[in-house]
């Protein structure tokens, strides 16, 4: 192990709920490191600014190499929703603030996908003994997604490591620090981070054998009991990584290195446990989370066929209380960077989390705009942070109502498709959405699915028929096999 010299940011950004890797502090140091590299190797895509793209393809219409993800009937699905959590309570009272209104809220404003937050410390309070009343209380929260039509992704969830530190995530007893100090940040938590004992116990769980056992048994313990739940569509082995910095590196540095040496033998070893339980769900594998500031990932190959890349899409300036500088390219360096490992590796994207604090400041309705654009040009989806109600990161408030600029994450989209995409795009300016793909041949599936935010929608076809599903609300559009099918959602006027 090697000794590491810590090098703390003066001035991290406040957090009140959510993490992010990237301090203010740091911010233009790394845009000055990374201008080069992101200028270097631009993508197809990111030639197009979020202004001149306008409208923008869904999962499976691009040109760049990504794939798109797909369901167990070979449909292309486009995911749509929002993290869900309950961070405060734990033990007995555990998940008791997710209740059925999250997902029968989401569902009907139009979204169809959730990441559930569970914790490694309420699974796994002591060494080899897992919560069986813990597993149920997550078997009935899936139970409401399956009730509401809402795909649901099992993150492992971690806030500056775990409980040994005041937070959630790793449990104590598979914390270790050498000995070395931690001392607190209550007014800047997310500066812990950067605490010697916490980034140490980060090395410890990447390279102990024992700890390296006991997180992959902890998955296969999940993966076992929620492999055939119809709810689960993916696992995410670990929330927002971080690592340990080694003396004379920069955290860009730092980062390629932790993703290469450690995250990636990590995933490795957790997906070849649960596929000794469960050989169909998707894995989804996050970067550290400075991939923020357009640092392309470290990363290796993950040898598993169902692997889906989940970084986040966070601004450090947007963190720490500014406004969405449009001039600044950030979206356009993000997109840039972001695209890089899925289009080398041939595998889908979903977005963990994403969404800006102050989302009423001046030009945030441009962001929102702007940001749909460019995850509808590479991303199957995205889970925006947080289904909940109130202020803060809330998508809607005490009453239900979607909170300001938060409604434009709501447009019709089609979440799976049977058959191959040709084109898929939605102008906001128009409230017009298009639909082009070829359907599947005579063994494939015939039945493409839409969603439908609240308002007046008319559905048309060209090539096959629309009908209303009653069980789960939106409409299907039947198509023959191999038939080219044009599909348009258009808003109806008041």
């Amino acid at each position: 192990m090697n000794n590491a010299h810590f090098l703390v940011p003066e001035a991290l950004v406040s957090r009140l709920s959510r993490t992010t890797l990237v301090a203010t502090a740091v911010a233009a140091s790394l845009l000055a490191t990374l201008a080069p590299t992101a200028t270097a190797a631009p993508t197809a895509t990111a030639a197009r600014t979020p202004a001149e793209a306008g409208t923008r393809a869904e999962a499976g219409a691009r040109g760049d190499g990504i794939p798109a993800l797909t369901d167990s009937r070979g449909r292309v699905l486009t995911l749509r929703g929002w993290n869900v959590e309950d961070k405060a309570n734990r033990g007995d009272a555990a998940l008791s603030a997710v209740t059925e209104k999250h997902f029968r809220d989401m569902r009907a404003k139009g979204f169809n996908f959730a990441r559930l937050l569970v914790f490694w410390d309420d699974l796994e309070p002591r060494p080899g003994q897992y919560s069986q009343s813990y597993l149920r209380k997550i078997e009935r929260v899936l139970d409401w997604a399956r009730k509401h039509d809402v795909k649901v992704l099992l993150d492992a969830h971690q806030d500056v490591f775990g409980p040994a530190f005041g937070h959630r995530g790793i449990p104590a007893w598979a914390t270790r620090t050498d000995g070395l100090p931690f001392t607190p940040h209550p007014d800047d938590w997310f500066s812990e981070y950067f605490e010697p004992a916490v980034q140490r116990a980060f090395t410890h769980l990447y390279e102990d054998e024992d700890l390296r056992r006991a997180q992959a048994r902890m998955w296969q313990v999940l993966a076992d009991r929620f492999d055939d739940h119809p709810a689960v569509l993916g696992y995410d082995p670990i929330n927002e990584p971080m690592g340990e910095l080694h003396e004379g590196e920069d955290l860009p540095t730092a980062a390629r290195r932790i993703e290469r040496e450690q995250l990636t033998p990590m995933y490795n070893r957790i997906a070849d446990a649960i596929r000794r339980v469960d050989r169909d769900t998707w894995i989804f594998v996050e970067p550290t989370p400075i991939v923020g500031e357009g640092v392309p990932t470290g990363l290796g190959r993950i040898d598993d066929p169902k692997i889906v890349y989940a970084p986040h899409f966070y601004n450090t300036g947007m963190e720490a209380g500014a406004d969405y500088d449009p001039a600044a390219g950030w979206i356009e360096s993000y997109e840039q960077a972001v695209t890089l490992y899925p289009e080398e590796y041939k595998v889908p994207v979903v977005v963990g989390e994403w969404g800006p604090l102050n989302n009423s400041l001046p030009n945030m309705n441009r962001f929102y705009r702007e940001a749909m654009v460019s995850l509808g040009r590479y991303t199957s989806g995205w889970a925006g942070y947080v289904w909940c109600y109130g202020g803060g990161y809330c998508a809607v408030d005490s009453t239900g109502a979607f909170r300001t600029n938060k409604e434009l994450t709501a447009e019709p989209y089609a979440e799976a498709v049977a058959g191959r995409v040709r084109s898929a795009a939605y102008d906001a300016a128009t409230g017009v959405y298009r639909l082009e793909y070829d359907a599947a041949g005579p063994r494939g599936s015939r039945s493409t699915e839409l969603v439908l935010p609240p308002g007046d929608w008319k559905v048309t076809a060209h090539g096959a028929r629309v009908l209303r599903d009653r069980d789960r609300g939106g409409p299907r559009v039947l198509a023959a096999p191999n038939a080219r099918v044009t599909v348009t959602v258009s808003r109806t006027a008041r």
